[in-house]
């Protein structure tokens, strides 16, 4: 077990973690160039486009619900009822006004997640 925390820590020490840097960024901006290429070619409005963003969609919602039925860390510690109504109350933001209201229902959310915090 020694060997490993030694290992890992030489791994992050000195030039391990430069590379590591240049690799992801090399890696990121080399895809962001082929998308940036390939974007004249694409039909955003096809099938396979259309399809990714239903998928998208769906994963992004279901990570939502998931954080908020089956939340990890500080968040456990809330009761789901809070979490639901705090949820519904910032959906209930965004309604209202659904063109300029995002930045408002985030912020709903968040102050009142903290203040159950800080009153509890």
């Amino acid at each position: 077990m020694d060997s490993v925390i030694h290992t890992m820590t030489d791994a992050l020490s000195g030039w391990g973690l430069w590379v590591a840097l240049v690799g992801a960024c090399l890696g990121t901006y080399f895809c962001r160039a082929i998308g940036v290429l390939l974007s004249q070619s694409i039909n955003q409005d096809s099938e396979i486009f259309r399809w990714l963003a239903a998928v998208t969609y769906a994963m992004v919602a279901a990570l939502t619900i998931r954080l908020i039925v089956m939340p990890l860390g500080l968040m456990a510690t809330v009761p789901l009822w809070i979490r639901v109504l705090i949820c519904a109350l910032s959906i209930g933001v965004m309604v209202s006004k659904p063109t300029r209201r995002l930045v408002p229902a985030l912020l709903t959310g968040t102050l009142l997640m903290v203040s159950y915090g800080v009153i509890r």
